[in-house]
């Protein structure tokens, strides 16, 4: 089924324009945008194009999906051409959060800018969230201490790297690595930056801005442990920080 003739309408609506503006727009007649919104004729390839490079969409997004179900006209742009699929929404009109299981981490890298892939994972809804475009992620390993092994990090997508907050963690996907989660701090060189782990067992390393394919920055993570009891100790969770060079006043006067 072809979803065109309503996301035609639905895009038109949300630019305020009527349909002889939207005509204007395209070089069209009025007639031949009523025609398509009603779904009396479908646009030849090349008008397609134009509709798909005017909205900044993908072709098969403005065929294939109900765009009617998104909340706002917030699509993200990926590198200059891809753009990953808007804020989804249930039929309470509740943002939906998609969860990257751990056996599809490998197949992220070839999906991540899939519309049919991210269609299909799992979707959650957590109500506390902050305004944005948010994804969950699996952690593995622990070189993100106290962020344990087994771990889902949910995190807003950064739009433009240029956002990057220093000193803030982040998932960080690259052609090479995958799927990181790590601190970001800047580099001297303006086009790099570093990417540092909070368990200082792992050493930080270097990665160019142009490498990296997505960007999210952390919300909140969802814990799938229990933790031991030593863990919980007021002088490990000092000494942890102490490590990282973060200043913990209050917490030396409960020690």
């Amino acid at each position: 089924m072809s979803y065109f003739a309503i996301n035609f309408k639905y895009l038109r609506t949300l630019k305020g324009f009527s349909q002889e503006q939207m005509a204007d727009e395209l070089s069209i007649t009025r007639s031949r945008v009523g025609s398509y919104e009603e779904a009396r004729s479908e646009p030849p390839l090349d008008l397609l194009i134009k509709i798909s490079d005017y909205y900044q969409l993908p072709i098969d997004a403005l065929v294939k999906n109900n765009l009617t179900k998104v909340s706002d006209t917030s699509f993200i742009n990926i590198g200059n051409h891809r753009i990953l699929f808007p804020i989804t929404v249930n039929e309470d009109n509740e943002d939906l959060i998609e969860i990257v299981p751990n056996k599809a981490t490998a197949g992220y890298l070839n999906g991540y800018d899939d519309p049919e892939y991210i269609e299909q994972l799992e979707k959650i809804k957590l109500p506390f969230l902050p305004s944005g475009k948010h994804r969950t992620f699996p952690i593995k390993g622990d070189s993100m201490l106290p962020v344990r092994d087994g771990s889902y990090v949910v995190a807003r997508y950064v739009e433009n790297i240029q956002d990057i907050k220093h000193g803030r963690t982040y998932i960080v996907l690259t052609r090479n690595e995958g799927i990181v989660y790590k601190r970001i701090k800047a580099d001297e060189n303006p086009e790099m930056l570093i990417l540092h782990s909070d368990n200082t067992n792992y050493k930080p390393y270097h990665i160019h801005k142009k490498d990296i394919l997505e960007l999210w920055e952390f919300t909140c993570c969802i814990n799938t442990q229990e933790y031991d009891e030593s863990e919980l100790k007021i002088s490990s969770i000092i000494q942890m920080f102490q490590e990282l060079g973060v200043e913990l006043e209050e917490l030396k006067k409960i020690q």
